[in-house]
């Protein structure tokens, strides 16, 4: 992000980042139980920021570990066996009410909900360096949240890290889960570079 400020903490439209994600599932769900992992250096700043914004809504932090891995492995300490979990990165403030419900009502079904957006660029695999291509129809570009049932997801994660744990679906899969799909919303995009946040501060103001 070429910032000294840690990306979660960033200003969309003069308030935090991780300030509107979370009240995107409060406003989804005022019940909802959120569980916020940062980085234990970072919890005096987000206590300061929960000051200046005047920030009110009830939620637990736990302090993460050195990978996402490890961060949600920590989260899951606090969580029920036999409840719903929804996974979610905290730089995904546009996530829709809809993708969430879709998310939670999938899981209750299915056991698990990931959300998915189709590519609209051509995509390609690398093979060496050499490259082929590979149809649009058989690609899906993965979301958060991710939900689980708990026991299933609290399962997964006593196994150990292997960097090929990109997200919560690769754990369960290692686990022997089968992943369920489900659409999310193209607006949900990470913001991880100054154009992401550019971009979201154009598609914050389209959706309000």
């Amino acid at each position: 992000m070429k910032s000294a400020v840690p990306k979660q903490f960033l200003l969309l439209g003069g308030r935090p980042l991780l300030m509107q994600t979370i009240e995107k599932f409060h406003t989804f769900d005022s019940s909802l139980e959120i569980i916020l992992v940062l980085p234990e250096g970072h919890h005096a700043l987000w206590e300061k920021l929960c000051t200046e914004h005047s920030f009110n809504v009830s939620h637990k932090v736990v302090a993460g570990g050195e990978e996402r891995f490890h961060s949600v492995k920590a989260g899951l300490e606090c969580v029920i066996d036999d409840s719903l979990v929804a996974i979610h990165d905290g730089v995904r403030p546009l996530v829709s009410h809809d993708t969430i419900w879709r998310c939670f009502a999938d899981a209750e079904e299915f056991g698990n909900a990931v959300p998915f957006t189709e590519p609209a660029d051509s995509v390609r695999i690398l093979a060496g360096d050499d490259s082929r291509p590979v149809p649009r129809s058989e690609v899906r570009l993965i979301q958060t949240p991710q939900v689980f049932r708990g026991s299933v997801i609290i399962k997964a994660y006593r196994r150990g890290f292997d960097p090929s744990f990109t997200d919560d679906a690769t754990v369960a899969e290692a686990d022997g889960v089968t992943i369920h799909l489900t659409h999310g919303n193209r607006e949900n995009i990470k913001i991880t570079t100054p154009e992401d946040l550019a971009v979201a501060g154009i598609l914050a103001g389209t959706l309000r």
